[in-house]
Order: C-alpha cells, then structure tokens, then sequence
C-alpha cells in the first residue's frame, strides 16, 4: 500500500506542533509547596480600565522593582504571547507560609517626568494585573481628588494569601498608602504577607473569578428559554410546511406515474421536479465556493471540540490555554477542510484541486493573520504588550507551513478519492434551461439579507450560493451589532482600542458566517437530494 502524499512528514510535522505549543502551566509547575519555598509574584500588565485590550508592560510606568533577583526560570506558551501576557518578576520575596510584616521593597525618585506618567495614568483610570500561582490579581493606580488638581498613587501593597494543605487556594490585593504626587520627592514602596488557612478546595480556587449568581437571576433563564423556543417553534413550523407540500408533491407525481406514457407526454412538469435537470449543477466560482464549505466545516469542529475541552478541562484556570488549545485543535481538524472542501470540489468537475487545496488550508489563517498582523504594527506603535513578539509570528507560520498544509492535503486526497465523484440522484441538462421569472421576495438578494435575521435573534436574547449566504448573513447582523455595542454600551476610545475591536470583531463575523453558511449548504445539500432521491425521474 503506498503511502499517502504529504504523509511522511505528517509526523514530524505533529511533533513541531507539539514543540511550538508547549504546556500552559508556568513556573509553578505543579501548583505544590513546601513551607518556605518560593512563590513568585508576577506583575503582567497595566492599562486603561475602559480600553481593556491596551495594555503595556506593568514597568513602563516609572515603578520600582523589589530587591530579590533570582527566580526559578519562566517558560511562555504561544497562547500567552498571542494574547500579550508580559510576565516580570516584582522582585518581592515572598515564601510559602512565612508572613512578612510591613516592609519597604524600593524608592522611586520622582522626577517631573515620573511624576507626568503616572498623573496621565491616573487620569485614565489605569489599573494593573499580577499572578501568584496562576491567580490573577488586580489593582489600582492611584486616585484623584474631587477637584482633580492633587493625584495620589497607592504605595502599599497588602496581600492575604489563603492555603489549603500545600496548595495555594485564594490571594487578595489591599492597596493602602495613599502618597501625593509631588515632583522632585521620594517615594517609597512597601508590600506585607499575609497566610491564613483556607477552606477553599483547589479544584474550586477560580469560582471566585466567575459569576455565581449570573444563572441565579430569572431574566437570565427567561432569555434562555425563551431562545431555545424560539429555535423550536421556527424548526417545527418550517418543517411543518414543508412535509405538508412534499406530501402533496409526492401524491401529484405518484399519480402521474400511474399514467400511460402518451398521457404523461402531453404534459408538462412543474414544482421543484421541473428544474431537476439544472438543481445539482455545479455553482458558479466553485473553487472558492468549495474552499469555504470545507473551511466552514473545520471551524464547526473546532468550536464543537473546544466547547467541550473547556467544559471538561476548565481552561480558564491557565494563562494562554484557551487560545493555545483552539489553535492546537485548529492545525489538528485540517483533514476536515480537506475532505469536504476538497470532495466538494470534485464533485462540481474541479480539476485545479492543488489550488482548492491551498486556497482551503489559508483561507482562515491568512485573514486572521493579515488582521492580526495589521493590529500589531499599531500595537508597536503605541509600544503595548499586545505587539506579537516576531518569534511568535515565525511560530505561527511555521503551524500554517508545516502542520495545517501538509494535514490539509492528506484531507483532500482522501475527500477525492472516497467522495469525490458525483452521485447526484437525476442528471444534470447539458445545457442551463432559463430561469422562470421569481417573484420579489424569492430574488437571492432579499433571501440572503432576511435570511440571517431569525438566527441572530435568537443569539441576541434553493442551492449553491444562496443557502450559503442565506445562513451566513447571521454574521452581517452580528456584526452590525458589535458598532452598537461600542458606541453605546462601551466606554472604549482611542485608535488602538478602536482598530482592536473592529479588526477582531470582524474576523469572529467572517468565521461565524462561514460556519453557518457551510452548515446551511449541507443542510440544504441533504435536504434537496433527499427529495429528489425519492421522486422517480425519467
């Protein structure tokens, strides 16, 4: 049996993969201590509270750095770096169980200049975020007064960190020590340690960073509800109506069977059986159509196989794993693309499959990255952590290269060769016949704008192009919405948080509508060869 193309550098391919998305835990590897061991504080980042993606290296404000320099080593995940987490150490020495009194860690001499920058972060409400153990702590620049002349920044950093047994289970922030502002003056830093024993099981130390009482209130469930029942009521009165004109379909032409041929030659077909010769003919554009359906596809398994992973792994209780886990999952799920998009293709009589075969495996990547990559120049420009270090960019690249390629085409050759020939149930005419004229509402323009209408609201509390469209018209509205909800519902500002929002809502749009736009195709695909498959056509 000879070997699949492509198939022998699968594995080594599998085995970058593996290297490039290294495991999220950070240095506290196992989440043990023992008494008196180290524990880091990392400080992460600091930014606007309203411009929650503009965040910069918590050290580009004039802060001090405590005393202690050696630290156990620190490995990065890919997830980390995508998402901009900036880890560095405080250099504070804190050990396991060994309360520290009161203590000064460092001085900052404030300049003019020192004293500006954090006057401009007070200003906008900057706020800072630090790990101990993989728990996120949050904390507060400074205030103003009520006059907004006189700005103070908080000096004392009070920690109370909760254990249970050798595991940390709870940590939280105190900021004291309110200190005016004044050029040319010494400021000093001081933090304490606080251990107390915890209750807290260790499976259950991030219930506190949820919201409990979310699924507590009546209008949450009532929204649910009432969405699940919409989508039932909307799947039951279309199928409905359609098993009621089938079923009279189906008498029509059973009848007209029982004819003796002269009488059936006399007349004419109508309904959906008149166009059976011209339904299964391939679509217009069919290389970029098929590379679609088969991205679609990918992007369906992917959010299916996250969905679950998260439900089962709690990936939000690791820095970088949720982004780290959908690109793993991502490169993984190429044979998806392949298969469809690439059966898809040979079905329609494509033959530059090679370049379906490209178009399908960078379809995705290339507008995530193109939108990723433009966001990162402006990134750079406002020197803010969210800049995707060029190592990164390198590593993702190499995914595209030398993972999601090489399983992309082990996907389409098997898509060719299992169900790449056509098999539709009535042939297809040689020649197109024309077009009956359609009413208004039946053109694909009016279908593909209401089309996602139904859909949306429920998120919100004929073949080919027009089923694809039709369902991924949801996107349109969802993105409409997002314009809504930053102008409206957001006190976002600035260019870099402007050009953030709209770049990423824009590609999560695209890649929804594509999903549902493949899934509304295969529906319909199985909907329409069902119908034909059981009508007898000469």
């Amino acid at each position: 049996m000879r070997p699949l193309p492509g198939a022998p550098g699968v594995a080594a391919a599998a085995a970058l993969l593996l290297l490039l998305l290294p495991r999220a835990r950070a240095d506290e590897h196992e989440h043990t201590y023992q008494d008196k061991e180290e524990v880091v504080l990392w400080m992460n980042t600091v930014g606007p509270y309203h411009n929650r993606q503009e965040t910069y290296k918590y050290f580009s404000l004039p802060f001090c750095v405590g005393s202690k320099k050696s630290i156990s080593h620190y490995h990065e995940t890919l997830g980390e770096a995508l998402q901009g987490v900036e880890l560095e150490f405080s250099g504070l020495d804190i050990k396991f169980k060994d309360d520290v009194m009161p203590a000064t860690y460092c001085e900052i001499d404030l300049d003019k200049e020192k004293r500006d920058a954090f006057v401009y972060a007070i200003k906008n409400h900057y706020w800072y975020q630090m790990y101990i153990d993989d728990l996120p702590i949050w904390g507060i620049v400074g205030e103003a007064d009520e006059n907004g002349e006189d700005y103070y920044l908080w000096t004392y950093k009070k920690l109370e960190i909760g254990f249970n047994g050798n595991r940390i289970v709870d940590v939280n922030l105190t900021s004291e020590g309110k200190v005016k502002l004044v050029p040319n003056t010494k400021i000093q830093m001081s933090y304490s340690v606080k251990w107390k024993k915890s209750d807290v099981k260790f499976e259950d130390r991030f219930d506190k960073y949820l919201d409990p009482s979310f699924f507590q209130h009546r209008i949450h469930w009532f929204s649910i509800f009432n969405s699940f029942m919409m989508v039932i009521f909307l799947v039951g009165l279309v199928s409905m109506i359609l098993m009621r004109t089938l079923r009279k379909d189906y008498a029509r032409y059973s009848k007209e069977e029982e004819m003796d041929d002269m009488d059936r030659d006399l007349g004419d077909e109508y309904g959906w059986k008149q166009v059976h010769g011209d339904v299964f003919r391939p679509s217009s554009h069919p290389l970029i159509f098929s590379s679609l359906i088969g991205s679609g596809c990918q992007i369906f398994a992917v959010s299916l196989i996250v969905i679950i992973v998260a439900m089962i792994e709690d990936l939000y209780t690791e820095r970088g794993s949720m982004l780290s886990t959908a690109i793993f999952v991502y490169a993984a799920t190429s044979p998806v693309n392949g298969y469809f998009g690439g059966s898809l293709y040979a079905r329609q009589g494509g033959r530059r499959w090679i370049k379906q075969m490209f178009i399908g495996a960078f379809l995705i990547p290339a507008m995530v990255c193109g939108t990723a990559f433009f966001i990162n120049f402006i990134a750079i420009y406002y020197h803010a952590s969210r800049a995707i270090p060029f190592g990164t960019m390198v590593a993702v690249c190499c995914i595209c290269f030398f993972v999601i390629l090489p399983l992309n085409l082990v996907g389409t050759i098997l898509g060719r060769n299992l169900s790449g020939q056509p098999n539709f149930p009535c042939r297809v005419n040689a020649v197109p016949r024309p077009i009956p004229e359609k009413k208004w509402f039946m053109e694909p323009a009016v279908i593909v704008c209401l089309g996602g209408i139904l859909p949306f609201g429920s998120i919100f509390i004929e073949m080919q192009w027009t089923s694809f469209l039709s369902a991924a018209s949801t996107a349109i509205y969802v993105y409409m919405y997002s314009f809504y909800y930053y102008f409206f519902k957001t006190k976002m500002y600035g260019l870099f948080q402007t050009s953030f929002y709209f770049g990423y809502m824009a590609v999560f749009s695209t890649a929804l509508g594509i999903m549902c736009g493949a899934i509304g195709y295969m529906g319909t695909s199985a909907f329409v060869r069902k119908i034909y498959t059981n009508v007898k056509i000469d």
